[in-house]
């Protein structure tokens, strides 16, 4: 699953093999970045981070909240405004640009003034480099301070302005959100559908940065990309806009690599996302770990690389389109990561580019979008209120703080004989069962008619139960995710929050500033709570055992059709992660080496108990057969 392990460090020139062939070299100042959390929690995170050289990620997927944020920060920065009314043609695209592109003259005036400053012990320039990880630049600052030669230290100065690279302002579309869009119960035109117009917007912004792509193909959004002169490059560089894929597998990378090569664009990174220690939205490997993930991608980013290449040279030949003689790749990773030593042992042995801290960022409140309230619920909230859940109206499984507003909302709609929500945004309308317009699963209206159906089917009492607790459970995400913002901002004081934080939370009990964060990944201090934690392989490991137990209850009771062959190849790929995981153990830290080896035995003898017989490869039977040969400690 991880191709060949060897002992011989075979890592030490991969990360140099692409990047050297184009003379890319590494410009950001620090080694993580902040991914994007749901629709509200960074939607400004760049306002307050960027001028540190902090990288982060702002979700283009809810207009409406962009256009309250642009008013709010109108006002703040004072900035003139004018609102673009939902009812304007183009209006979500409109918004989308107008947002970004406040957001970038906002961080050039930041990034302008704080060049202007001098250097003092409490500014935001020394903030800068104080906030810096150790060595390189941060080394030449410490020399520049402690020198007692005016003009050596006016000299250090001088360098150390030159060398300050601010954070890139990155956007995230989920590419599979692009539902058509209606006026008058008339379809729009592709482009209007919700990801078409989200990447028109972000395309037709000022931002030089990266769009992060996620969950998975979208064949018309792909080719829409190539209409964009930005995403191209031209002989004074590389493209304005440039292209990452967030993945859990390699091949999907390498398929959707390939289709965006063949528009002549080029994927400049691909960041591998835990397909379960993550936050948000979860998409599940079949049993695929995040360690022979990465391994993969090590072992095949050359001849992928190569592959691409010639695909993406022919079309840029065949657009007429200027062809560079190289193109960098980079590979970050993020998903659970919670230590300094994991963060130095991704980078480290993995050579990756970057790792993503997400969800211990919430609280950070000078960071991300938290209202006051839910930051004491995530303090205080413990491993049954964290929880992966039905509640996205995608039916894609999705972390959830269970003691939110959103939650409590919810509960309160069902025990009032009405559940589901007025849906105001219908972002995720897809269902088209009732109705000839997509309906949200979570609305009323849906939620309405499926359990009208439900009532009528000749099914046993089980399955009805469990039917009837998967329609009722799902959540306004797309509204609620947007509710941290607009309480923390004051836009709203009626806003209901979701939250979407990964286990990784856990371990973080307190509010933190920003220094702490940093101090905390840097190795410079530590934040956790003292509480037992297992390493970030492990907790990833054991959840995708909790996963394989939850998907064999469906199989036993009919909610979900797999076939013996499919349960047997998920064990497997599982099975194959813990042999790597007992061969990469010689490379962790001593400290943490013999724990590591302990709970790989344990999960590994938990995985061999689940025992089931290949009897068919009709799912049917397959059903039948799981059924009676998973223990009833693992069905409750």
């Amino acid at each position: 699953m991880g191709g060949n392990f060897n002992n011989n460090n075979h890592h030490d020139n991969v990360c140099l093999i692409c990047n050297a062939a184009s003379g890319h070299v590494q410009s950001n100042p620090h080694t993580f970045h902040i991914p994007v959390m749901g629709t509200g929690f960074t939607i400004d995170t760049p306002l307050r981070v960027a001028k540190y050289g902090i990288t982060s990620v702002i979700s283009i997927g809810d207009d409406i909240l962009m256009e309250k944020m642009r008013k709010f920060h109108s006002r703040i920065f004072k900035r003139p405004y004018r609102a673009i009314s939902g009812r304007e043609d183009d209006a979500r695209a409109r918004r989308i640009t107008a947002y970004l592109n406040q957001i970038d003259e906002i961080v050039a005036e930041q990034a302008e003034n704080m060049q202007k400053l001098p250097f003092g012990p409490t500014n935001d320039l020394a903030r800068y480099f104080d906030l810096l990880p150790e060595g390189g630049i941060k080394r030449l600052y410490k020399t520049m301070q402690d020198s007692k030669n005016p003009q050596e230290k006016a000299v250090f100065q001088e360098m150390l302005r030159c060398h300050i690279v601010f954070g890139k302002i990155d956007v995230n579309i989920m590419t599979k959100l692009d539902r058509d869009m209606y006026r008058n119960g008339e379809k729009l035109a592709p482009e209007y559908a919700l990801a078409m117009s989200a990447l028109r917007g972000y395309a037709r912004s000022k931002l030089r940065s990266s769009i992060v792509l996620s969950a998975g193909v979208n064949r018309r959004l792909f080719a829409y990309m190539a209409a964009f002169d930005d995403f191209f490059p031209t002989e004074s560089g590389l493209p304005r806009k440039q292209i990452i894929l967030k993945v859990s597998d390699f091949r999907s990378a390498a398929l959707q690599g390939k289709l965006l090569a063949r528009h002549g664009l080029w994927v400049s990174e691909y960041r591998i996302e835990s397909g379960l220690n993550c936050g948000g939205h979860a998409f599940a490997t079949k049993g695929l770990l995040m360690g022979p993930i990465i391994e993969e991608f090590l072992q095949n980013r050359d001849k992928l690389t190569m592959e691409l290449f010639e695909d993406y040279q022919k079309a840029l030949s065949s657009l007429g389109r200027y062809c560079p003689s190289s193109m960098p790749v980079q590979l970050t990773a993020q998903g659970g990561v919670g230590t300094n030593a994991e963060h130095r042992f991704l980078l480290n042995y993995f050579h990756l580019n970057s790792v993503g801290w997400g969800s211990p960022f919430l609280l950070v409140p000078e960071a991300t979008n938290v209202d006051a309230g839910h930051l004491r619920k995530l303090i205080a909230a413990d491993e049954n209120d964290i929880s992966l859940t039905d509640c996205s109206p995608l039916g894609i499984p999705f972390w959830n703080l269970r003691t939110s507003d959103s939650e409590k909302i919810r509960l309160d709609r069902i025990q009032q004989g009405r559940p589901g929500s007025p849906c105001p945004k219908g972002y995720l309308g897809t269902e088209t069962e009732f109705s000839d317009l997509p309906l949200c699963r979570a609305s009323r209206k849906y939620q309405e008619k499926r359990l009208a159906k439900l009532d009528k089917e000749e099914i046993s009492p089980e399955k009805r139960n469990l039917i009837y607790d998967r329609v009722i459970s799902r959540s306004c995400i797309c509204l609620d995710l947007a509710g941290g913002a607009e309480l923390k901002n004051a836009l709203t004081s009626t806003a209901k929050t979701a939250v979407c934080c990964g286990p990784g939370i856990l371990g973080f009990k307190r509010v933190s500033t920003l220094e702490e964060m940093t101090d905390h990944i840097y190795g410079r201090g530590n934040l956790l709570s003292g509480a037992p934690r297992a390493h970030m392989f492990i907790t990833e490991l054991r959840l995708y055992v909790e996963y394989l137990l939850k998907e064999l209850k469906k199989v036993k009771i009919g909610l979900l059709d797999r076939t013996t062959k499919y349960f047997t190849e998920f064990r497997q790929n599982l099975l194959e992660g813990i042999d790597y995981y007992q061969k990469l153990a010689s490379k962790l830290d001593a400290g943490e080496r013999e724990k590591f080896l302990q709970e790989l035995v344990a999960v590994k003898s938990e995985l061999l108990s689940i025992m089931f017989e290949p009897v068919s490869t009709e799912p049917a039977v397959a059903m039948a057969g799981l059924g009676r040969q998973v223990s009833a400690r693992f069905l409750k």
